[in-house]
């Protein structure tokens, strides 16, 4: 037998995690139909596996009116679909605020089972809950659990599977004369050819004026004026609006089943949560302290082990390969410094043709050795030491014979004779081999690159497998050991109910450039990636707020754009500190700027969304909830890493690598990427930033290549700048002014993130308009901050002497005083405003 049973329950009640106690691994994620929220569904797991049963776990809702798109679609659901049963999870620590939601569920006709969570705390506090009581006034049969500690779960759903059998829950509760006397009316009228089951829960929202529902059933206007005239009766004995009356008279019932039940040992003492909250969530210490939490987890997701298994990754399983269990680094890593600075020294006494370079086709060993015994002696030479990862140059002093005393910090520590005799002693120029110090795993792209190398596969194959899919893909593979330290710590966090603290503590500054409390959890994950930021947004629950922090959040520099801002900063600037702190400068203040001007906008108007947060009890969350949330968002990114990331990392490397030369259509070295098809494709495109300062096909195709990964911009600009007589700094110093330079700095901080991101972003927004939409958006704002920046500039530095410079100054002049426009004098279009918070504990 086939059964359906739904979980519905208020946020933080413990629903989720009855659900996967329930389902184990046997759930199906994805979302409701049209909208972002997500949908989980799950087979439950059964000893005597007599009956097929399916377990959906509705979205935390605290009532099933219309009010936020988590109601919707769980009212939707319950109303439309009708399952056979409802597992109504209700927190026992906060019983009066839940069984809001229960007497709602049991006016729908269909069999209602209440487990009362948390039942392990009640007991802990001294509390008493008299069940047989609660069942007789509720109409419905009660199990008490513990879902955290799995007791009593299993016996919770077998009494849904048993009440999906049986008979529909007859609702317990009446209303008063007048609202009776509507409602019967109401059903005599307009709904009694619904099936019987269903005439009242229909009956009471014809009565609240339930927009949805009116619109669904399409009363005739004669029956509509003859019901709404009863319901005005009401309204006037009552002296009260009709929804206000249901809501007030629900609460008097409510009230006078807790007082039957439900006996509190001490109401004047405080609980545990109650004294913690007192610290944590104070006006002066609750933001100092949430600093240093969310401090020591960044420290330990983005420079602790997080960033250690991220290193292994990207120097190891995609890199140049790892010792085993790290058998062998020390040695080597000792062996290879002293390789590669003998290698410098030697080399930075030989003139330019005649460099030492080991991985030539052309080297000779004898030649080498002939080059190095026959340098003359002499004081000293330079060598420049250029970083892998910024492309920042360093210039040192190599000493002939001998460091003087005096020597700076600039001296080289190894001179020319110690370098030659370190050659001579081995006899070749051979680098060390890893595998001489340990057990060495090769990585996977020596291993696939020797595959292919084997089977004689074509160059253009072997560079499209390695460079360009495995090495794209694995780059952003490389961020998943760091992001699934971060999705764990944060799972804790949520875990033991600090997360909705933080929510609360933050609304109040964040509400005041239209974004809620809980946007900032995001941006906070944004700094380590964006994909994880963007999909954090979903604890948001009011969708404009969701959709407004999907598109900003990306603004915050993440660790993909670090290199890009070092590079920028010692390129440009000469390695200023400023520019860097700059760079998240900007991005909060865009934020800040978007969501104030976004919020005016329509798109985004409307009723401000209350700040109703429940406040869970705290409590140690169980290994098994954190791994499964942990590892749920980690592969929802590993997914898109094969999908989106895979086809645009081929779509970018093909038309890097390919291109005409001489007339012919073939395949190019690093050379000759001025006449690939991305060259090709970013000359016509490279008027557009003319007035941002470069337009040049260069820095056009290096923001194109970022859109792969942010990273890509300083491998492009290295490939595209590194071919002249000038050094790579040189040559992009020499391509931008410092004016320039902070222009095309802020657009790639600022415009579209990567494919992931926007991958992610395609994901939660859940729709392609408002994808293109956010896309746009990011564009246009980069576009117009990085021309304001540029003419602005050029203004103090003198230099508007062009028809471009001066229509351009003309068009920064415009953005920036619709800017001001929006952010000072346009009105917001919300007919209130809130100005509190709530918090319900």
């Amino acid at each position: 037998m086939d059964i359906r049973i739904a979980l519905a329950g208020n946020p933080n009640s413990g629903k989720t995690t009855l659900f996967n106690a329930l389902t184990g691994s046997n759930q199906f994620v994805g979302n409701w139909p049209g909208v972002t929220v997500e949908k989980k569904e799950g087979k439950l797991k059964r000893k005597d596996g007599a009956d097929n049963v399916t377990l959906t776990d509705l979205p935390g809702i605290y009532s099933l009116s219309p009010y936020t798109l988590e109601e919707v679609v769980a009212r939707n659901y319950l109303v439309e679909e009708r399952p056979d049963a409802i597992l109504n999870i209700v927190d026992g620590t906060n019983l009066e605020r839940n069984l809001y939601l229960t007497t709602q569920l049991t006016e729908l006709g269909i069999p209602v089972v209440m487990a009362i969570n948390m039942m392990d705390v009640v007991r802990k506090n001294g509390d008493k809950i008299d069940v047989g009581e609660l069942s007789r006034q509720m109409g419905c049969r009660i199990v008490q659990i513990s879902a955290l500690k799995g007791d009593g779960v299993q016996e919770a759903a077998d009494a849904a599977v048993q009440a999906a059998k049986s008979t529909r829950t007859i609702p317990q509760h009446s209303f008063s004369g007048p609202v009776e006397h509507a409602l019967a009316h109401i059903e005599e009228a307009v709904v009694h050819e619904l099936p019987e089951e269903q005439q009242l829960w229909y009956a009471i929202k014809i009565f609240e004026r339930d927009e949805k529902v009116l619109e669904k059933l399409n009363i005739a206007q004669d029956k509509l004026a003859h019901i709404e005239e009863d319901i005005k009766a009401a309204e006037l004995e009552l002296d009260d609006d009709a929804e206000s009356i249901i809501t007030n008279e629900r609460y008097i019932y409510i009230g006078n089943v807790i007082r039957s039940s439900y006996e509190k040992k001490d109401k004047s003492k405080l609980s545990r949560s109650d004294k913690i909250d007192k610290v944590v969530t104070n006006r002066w210490l609750g933001l100092p302290i949430f600093a240093v939490i969310m401090f020591l987890v960044y420290l330990i997701a983005m420079a602790g082990p997080g960033k250690w298994a991220t290193d292994w990754a990207n120097d190891g399983l995609f890199g140049d390969g790892f010792f085993l269990f790290g058998i062998g680094r020390k040695a080597y890593d000792e062996k290879a410094g002293e390789y590669k600075d003998a290698l410098a020294a030697v080399n930075a006494f030989l003139p330019e043709d005649a460099q030492i370079d080991p991985g030539d086709e052309e080297f000779s060993e004898s030649g080498a050795f002939a080059a190095i015994n026959g340098v003359a002696a002499s004081d000293a030479a330079e060598v420049e030491i250029e970083d892998e990862d910024t492309l920042a140059a360093e210039t040192k002093t190599v000493y002939f014979s001998e460091i003087p005393d005096n020597a700076g910090d600039d001296a080289f520590g190894v001179t020319f004779s110690e370098a030659r005799a370190y050659f001579e002693e081995r006899g070749n120029f051979d680098a060390p081999v890893p595998e001489d110090f340990g057990p060495w795993v090769r990585s996977i792209p020596d291993v696939v690159s020797g595959w292919l190398e084997a089977a004689n596969a074509p160059a253009w194959l072997q560079g499209l497998i390695v460079d360009g899919i495995i090495a794209g893909v694995g780059a952003v593979l490389g961020f998943v050991p760091q992001m699934l330290v971060l999705f764990l710590l944060l799972a804790i966090l949520e875990g033991c109910g600090y997360m909705a603290r933080i929510a609360f503590v933050l609304d109040r500054v964040f509400r005041k450039f239209g974004l809620s409390g809980k946007s900032f959890i995001p941006m906070l994950v944004g700094v380590g990636c964006g994909v994880p930021g963007i999909m954090a947004s979903r604890t948001i629950e009011n969708e404009r707020d969701r959709r407004m922090t999907i598109m900003t959040t990306t603004f915050i520099p993440c660790g993909a754009k670090v290199p890009f801002i070092a590079m920028i900063a010692g390129a440009i600037f000469g390695g200023s500190p400023w520019i860097a702190t700059s760079a998240y400068f900007i991005g909060m203040a865009a934020i800040i700027v978007s969501g104030i001007m976004l919020k005016k906008t329509k798109r985004f108007a409307g009723e401000p969304a209350p700040f109703v947060m429940e406040l869970p009890a705290y409590h140690w969350p169980t290994a098994g909830n954190v791994l499964r949330s942990m590892w749920e968002r980690g592969w929802s990114f590993i997914k898109k890493a094969f999908t989106i990331i895979l086809i645009s990392t081929i779509v970018v490397w093909f038309t890097t690598f390919f291109g005409w030369v001489d007339g012919s259509f073939r395949m190019l070295d690093e050379s000759e990427i001025e006449f690939s098809i991305l060259a090709a494709i970013g000359k016509p495109l490279a008027w557009l930033f003319v007035p941002l300062g470069w337009g040049n096909w260069q820095a056009a195709v290096s923001s194109v290549t970022g859109l792969v990964a942010k990273e890509n911009i300083v491998g492009t600009m290295g490939i595209i700048y590194g071919g002249g007589a000038l050094s790579k700094y040189a040559a992009i110093s020499a391509a931008f002014t410092r004016v320039a330079g902070f222009s095309f700095l802020v657009f790639n901080l600022l415009c579209a993130p990567c494919f992931a991101a926007i991958g992610a972003i395609r994901r939660e927004m859940n729709n392609a308009g408002w994808t293109w939409f956010a896309i746009g958006y990011q564009c246009g704002f980069a576009y117009a901050i990085a021309l304001m920046v540029n003419q602005f500039g050029n203004l103090f530095a003198g230099r508007l002497n062009s028809a471009v410079n001066i229509f351009g100054f003309i068009a920064a002049v415009a953005l920036l005083g619709l800017m001001i426009y929006m952010l000072f004098f346009r009105k917001y279009k919300e007919a209130t405003k809130l100005t509190g918070d709530v918090a319900e504990k």
